[in-house]
């Protein structure tokens, strides 16, 4: 029976899926696509330097601290030892690539972003601002020692073709910005890299998500500089594609995730800048543009923590790192949208922009008071915003978080998604991925103590619920019956949300995830130097405010306080209510 249910169960997910995704699975797993691969990835010898070439004799005007800092960060880079367990973590360096598991010997995550070349752009723009400083010779030398710690196509650092790729959008950024063509080095070591991405093109399509557009990114680049051809064409094809399928026409990603889009915004304006009329023509990339910019705090650059977060943070030519999407959205404004995003400060003085020598561009329009797009509302008045995860699910979803909201007062996060913490945690850790991506982590209802779905796999989740809008919010009923219904009103200084609730439950939590700071419980909420939230429903509650976790960076956890309204089968409607400090 145990069996039956869970074939029942594959078999669902795959009709959610679709078949596209599916069979280009199958097909990856297949020994005959297996074999096509490793014999694409046969051993092969590690190019010789030089990589880059002379830095260009002049640098662009830059802030005087945003310079400083900029060398200072470049003086710190100093390559590991050449064959140190540095690069690899607990993974094998020695098995081919495509024949290494990738979860059992622990976190690949961490080991991925070491390997991301993200030092190359500092070293070149170092290198044209301080020519005689040893910036270039210490960018070959980092490179060297990569290569001789990563022999091509074995190790965890060949295993995805995502990583390979943007390792070489890293590494052609690099040669631009230094302002001369790419030596022969360069070249080779590009065109190991374009080998690695087209050998497993089915994995990447079938992924629905960054990898669907980063891997056709970077053999499109990686064929431009080596002079191929076919890379070329089959680079720029997939990209369409992938844009065509995953960027809806308001601007959604289809995988629902702040960090993740603006990781899209960045690999496509970094492939824009380096393809030039190459790159494809995609009408919805100003519609993603904006779908960022709402999302993200005018005074820091922060936003929610919706989906996956990992702290990627891909061509930071402005230094910004993963918390300040501002400098990003700076840049793919201008290159993708034709216009400025406004930040930060006056038009033009956004160091990444001004080392791609992109001139000034017109204001971006005004932000509207309330929006729609595929998996998302928002709502901002006075000062406050406010977003909730919304359906129809199209896509497959990252956590169990629909009808999530999330309230901000200007750059402070005051009802809050709780994070990723890690896709793989450490020893005695291991309910961290399930936590974070489960419902329980998210400001809505959860029923029975389970999630909206059940969980398939690490990365995948079952019956997946139905689920809709409602003029001022949302409705989701799972695969249980169960159903909830979540209206948003809000105004300056308040916000009320009613939920509604039915179906087959025997109990209830609803949870609201607070900023950190000195509340104090009351019969009807919370109340602190933040604002006061009271939650009340038409049968009795039990309210309580309790310490939970989140998680503001990848691999990390810290308390939080979180108000927890628990209630039984007869509770039907709740309504929370919060008015915000130092509004009228």
């Amino acid at each position: 029976m145990q069996y039956i249910t869970q074939m029942w169960s594959i078999l669902e997910a795959a009709r959610l899926l679709g078949p596209r995704p599916v069979l280009l699975a199958a097909w990856h797993r297949a020994p005959l696509a297996q074999g096509l691969a490793r014999l694409a990835l046969r051993d092969a010898d590690a190019p010789f330097g030089p990589f880059l070439p002379a830095p260009a004799p002049a640098a662009p005007v830059l802030p005087p601290a945003h310079a400083a800092a900029l060398l200072a960060r470049a003086r710190a880079v100093a390559p590991p030892d050449r064959h140190g367990p540095f690069w690899h973590g607990p993974f094998d360096p020695h098995r081919h690539a495509l024949s290494l598991d990738l979860f059992a010997p622990g976190d690949i995550r961490p080991v991925w972003e070491r390997s991301r070349w993200a030092e190359l752009p500092l070293l070149a723009q170092a290198a044209r601002l301080e020519p005689g400083a040893g910036h270039l010779a210490r960018a070959e030398e980092f490179l060297a020692a990569w290569l001789a710690a990563n022999p091509p196509y074995r190790g965890p650092n060949w295993a995805c073709g995502q990583e390979a790729a943007l390792r070489a959008l890293h590494l052609a950024l690099a040669v631009a910005l230094l302002g001369g063509p790419p030596p022969p080095g360069a070249k080779a070591l590009l065109a190991l890299h374009g080998r690695r991405i087209a050998a497993t093109p089915a994995y990447a399509m079938a992924q629905d998500n960054n990898h669907s557009v980063s891997e056709p990114a970077g053999l499109l680049v990686c064929g431009l500089f080596c002079g191929e051809a076919g890379w070329v064409r089959h680079g720029r094809a997939g990209l369409a594609a992938a844009l065509a399928r995953l960027v809806a026409a308001d601007g959604a990603f289809a995988q629902l995730s702040t960090l993740y889009h603006r990781l899209l915004l960045d690999v496509l304006a970094v492939t824009a800048w380096l393809a030039g009329e190459a790159f494809p023509t995609a009408p919805h990339l100003p519609a993603a543009v904006e779908w960022l910019r709402r999302l993200t705090a005018p005074a820091n650059g922060a936003t929610p923590w919706l989906g996956h977060q990992d702290g990627s943070a891909f061509a930071d030519l402005a230094l910004a790192g993963p918390g300040d999407a501002r400098p990003s959205l700076e840049r793919a404004a201008r290159l993708l949208a034709g216009h400025s995003a406004g930040w930060p400060g006056e038009l033009g003085s956004e160091p990444g922009c001004a080392w791609l020598g992109l001139p000034p561009a017109p204001p971006p329009p005004p932000l509207p008071a309330e929006w729609t797009s595929a998996g998302l509302r928002g709502w901002q008045a006075g000062g406050l915003r406010a977003f909730l995860r919304t359906g129809p699910l199209r896509f497959r979803p990252g956590h169990a978080d629909l009808l999530h909201l999330d309230l901000w007062d200007g750059a402070l996060n005051l009802l809050r998604d709780g994070g990723t913490g890690a896709y793989n945690p450490p020893p005695g850790q291991e309910w961290w991925h399930a936590h974070f991506t489960g419902t329980a982590a998210h400001n809505t209802v959860e029923f029975d103590g389970e999630d909206q779905m059940p969980r398939l796999s690490r990365f995948l989740f079952g019956g997946w619920p139905q689920a809709g809008l409602l003029p001022e919010g949302g409705w989701l009923q799972d695969h249980r019956g169960r159903r909830q219904e979540r209206r948003v009103w809000l105004a300056p200084g308040r916000l009320v949300v009613e939920d509604r609730l039915s179906g087959p439950y025997r109990r209830l939590a609803l949870r609201w995830r607070l900023a950190p700071a000195a509340w104090e419980a009351r019969p009807d909420g919370v109340a602190g130097p933040l604002g006061r939230l009271r939650v009340t429903g038409d049968a009795p509650l039990d309210l309580r405010l309790e310490e939970g976790v989140e998680s503001p960076h990848y691999g990390k956890i810290q308390p939080v306080p979180v108000l927890i309204a628990r209630g039984a089968g007869e509770t039907h409607h709740i309504r929370s209510e919060m008015t915000v400090e130092n509004h009228p």
